[in-house]
């Protein structure tokens, strides 16, 4: 789970629902002072939201770009359907074409680890509308071991234990305060994280934790995607092993950043470096 280092959106940028022909998306949209070089789309990852990216916002936009963070169906402050169905891979996927539709095509897209996978389906069923594709902390497939098991612990709680999403947000916090986890939250935070956790449907959870356990490598196949393309992540990363990461950009033939001193969110913990990590990398695509 990201824990943004802010919670105020930055004046450069505003708050609202995204209409598009799939439904209407909770945004942070931030802007530059001019023309922008370019618009970027970034997508969340499990248990994440728009807020994850609030600490980029501000140096992006001075960089000179159009920066939209999104919350999908289902995150947050975007309605979602309570069937899991409405959660399946292709169906994410085609509302990040339809969010890139009504922000005009043309866009630098962006994925947050489950957001990796996502972009990753949309980019395959159709790169037309893109202009670059950053895979930010996401792995060629599924979530390692470790992080399997704990993802199965969370489905069985809401899918066949069927406990309501406080309960399970109860259990998690008694589990973090075993291993001293919870002792560094700000009040603020933890009722962001708290509030945020409440909003979010359990289905799309049930949904997007069996993508990460069951996700297949389709490196080969965006390979031969003829879009530049960035793999960035911390130097540590519990949901995928670094060195997996690596393999995965030499196959991609992307560009590879490593954020130093970050671990899975590095937009989170580390935003000035991975802003311009990223604004170097879109300053480097040419213009159709």
């Amino acid at each position: 789970m990201s824990r943004p280092p802010i919670l105020t959106l930055p004046a450069c940028a505003e708050a609202y629902h995204l209409v598009t022909e799939r439904g209407e998306f909770a945004v942070h949209d931030a802007r530059p002072a001019g023309t922008p070089r370019g618009t970027a789309l970034l997508v969340p990852g499990f248990t994440g939201s728009k807020e994850d990216f609030l600490a980029l916002l501000e140096p992006l936009a001075t960089a000179g770009y159009r920066v939209v963070a999104v919350d999908g169906r289902g995150q947050h402050e975007s309605a979602g359907p309570r069937e899991e169905s409405a959660y399946a891979q292709h169906e994410l996927a085609r509302d990040v074409l339809a969010q890139t539709a009504a922000l005009g095509g043309d866009v630098h897209l962006l994925g947050h680890s489950l957001g990796g996978l996502i972009t990753r389906a949309a980019v395959l069923a159709d790169a037309a509308p893109f202009r670059s594709l950053t895979v930010m902390s996401s792995g060629p497939a599924a979530i390692s071991p470790s992080q399997q098991a704990r993802t199965r612990l969370l489905i069985h709680a809401l899918a066949d234990l069927g406990m309501d999403m406080e309960s399970v947000w109860l259990e998690m916090q008694r589990q973090e305060a075993e291993n001293a986890a919870s002792l560094d939250t700000p009040p603020a935070l933890g009722a962001f994280l708290h509030r945020r956790w409440m909003r979010t449907r359990p289905e799309q959870l049930i949904a997007a934790g069996r993508q990460l356990i069951t996700e297949p490598d389709r490196t080969a196949e965006l390979a031969r995607v003829a879009l530049p393309k960035h793999v960035i992540s911390g130097e540590l990363d519990y949901a995928w092993p670094v060195p997996e990461i690596d393999a995965m950009a030499e196959k991609l033939s992307a560009l590879r950043t490593v954020i130093r001193g970050a671990g899975h969110s590095p937009n989170a913990e580390r935003p000035k470096a991975t802003a311009e990590a990223l604004a170097a990398f879109w300053s480097t695509v040419t213009l159709r």
